[in-house]
């Protein structure tokens, strides 16, 4: 049951400058740095991981839905019907950034929710009033009143016309429930519903998936930007009971033109995607610590499982425990890698994912509309001035652009040029001495 709290207004000339735009979450920030916004890629601070979805639902409205599993809300029954029910609260704030960052709409909604009416996850939707032709940043904050915590993230978005992915949406196909994640898994069959256009035919490009790993932040590479062309082009008879299938791992677009390469766009990373549990699928990600030769041994091996542990075994003089422990960091960061970062590729083959494996959430995170800069705190400088001692922090910095591509808003590359030591040969040594490497730890850096 939803609630809205205060109508939805629009602010046609409210100049409101955006410094933020991501694809997380988080529930405080850091008091003495209000533009610092690290919270959102530190799990330990989440208080959900939802995934984000945005519809248009007609020419002036796009519907805003946000997804969240059962199992992350707090069911309490101290309410006056004495049920188990959850108390949720949504507000948002959409600002327009084709106009400079002008807040366009705002909606404020509470939802009291029974426990009996929630299947695998809660889908919390909010009407936004959008015009084509332009690019937004929603800012969406879900506070649990019962337990006090609150979920801040950002998406962002673009009206493209008749052509835009927005006028897509997907459903399972057996239980009708939307799906809200542009990652599909093999066997998963879902219907494409677009109202608006209605179409009878879509125009299915495939594009094989993208497998390199980025190079070390030290590689200086020139420019190149994605313009991949389809593997196949298939036209797909539709209709919105059709049950659709992704038979490979790929990237497949879905146009209502053969000439157009634009529309809804989806995923397939495998089966084990995001958590990469198999033992096949664990090795690939130790590309940035193992050396060519012990990463092929590992793949060619007919056991791989043996394979991966003698690895990390290798990494601790053979402490199961210690060795347990790397595992259990190294692939945790994976997974949220997976989770934060998955563009057109998955999101540990990203050069943000390289960063946050190796190097670990970041402790300073500033964000703008062309991109990001995460800072990774040294150990502090102490310095004298008369009789008094003083600690300067320092950090060191990566800074990220946002490219354009034709499959997804969250892809950003690294500057390498801008970070000329970022002390990647130590992080590395550092895992394969068995350690978690840490940056501001004096020791690591000798």
């Amino acid at each position: 049951m939803a609630r809205p709290l205060k109508n939805r207004t629009t602010a046609l000339l409210t100049a409101v400058i955006i410094a933020s735009l991501a694809w997380s979450c988080s529930v405080t920030q850091n008091a003495t740095d209000t533009k610092d916004m690290s919270y959102i890629y530190n799990p330990a601070r989440n208080v959900f991981t939802p995934h984000i979805s945005v519809f248009n639902k007609d020419e002036e409205t796009s519907l805003l839905t946000v997804a969240i599993r059962r199992g992350e809300l707090y069911f309490s029954q101290a309410n006056p019907e004495g049920v188990p029910m959850a108390s949720i609260l949504v507000s948002v704030r959409l600002f327009n950034n084709t106009l400079g960052g002008v807040l366009a709409d705002t909606a404020r909604y509470k939802y009291d929710i029974p426990r009996e009416d929630v299947g695998g996850e809660y889908a919390f939707r909010m009407p936004l009033k959008t015009v084509d032709g332009n690019s937004y940043t929603a800012e969406i904050k879900v506070i649990d009143l019962i337990r006090q915590r609150t979920l801040q993230t950002f998406t962002d978005f673009e009206r493209t016309g008749r052509y835009s992915k927005l006028n897509y949406k997907i459903r399972n196909h057996f239980s009708k429930n939307e799906i809200h994640s542009n990652v599909v898994r093999q066997d998963q069959y879902f219907n494409i519903i677009s109202p608006a256009l209605q179409p009878d035919t879509l125009w299915l490009f495939y594009y094989s998936e993208v497998k390199e790993t980025p190079p070390a932040p030290s590689t200086i590479l020139p420019e190149v930007t994605m313009a991949p062309e389809p593997e196949r082009i298939v036209p797909l008879a539709i209709s919105d009971t059709l049950p659709v299938m992704l038979p490979a791992r790929g990237i497949y677009m879905f146009s209502v033109d053969s000439l157009i390469r634009e529309g809804l766009v989806l995923f397939n990373f495998g089966p084990d995607h995001p958590s990469m549990n198999a033992p096949e699928t664990m090795i690939l990600p130790l590309a940035y610590l193992a050396t060519p030769e012990e990463l092929d041994t590992m793949l060619a091996s007919v056991k791989p499982k043996l394979a991966l542990d003698h690895f990390w075994l290798d990494r601790t003089g053979g402490s199961i425990e210690r060795s347990k422990e790397l595992i259990r960091i190294y692939y945790n960061r994976t997974l949220f890698a997976n989770y934060y970062f998955s563009s057109f590729k998955a999101g540990w083959l990203t050069d943000r994912g390289m960063i946050y494996i190796i190097y670990g959430p970041p402790d300073k995170v500033y964000k703008n509309a062309d991109g990001e800069s995460w800072g990774f705190r040294k150990p502090p400088v102490k310095s004298r001035w008369g009789s008094r001692y003083t600690f300067e922090e320092q950090y060191l910095w990566f800074n990220f652009r946002k490219e354009r591509n034709l499959f997804s808003d969250n892809h950003l590359v690294l500057n390498r040029a801008g970070t000329p030591i970022s002390y990647w040969d130590i992080a590395v040594a550092r895992w394969r001495e068995g350690k978690v490497f840490r940056l501001d730890n004096p020791e690591e850096l000798q």
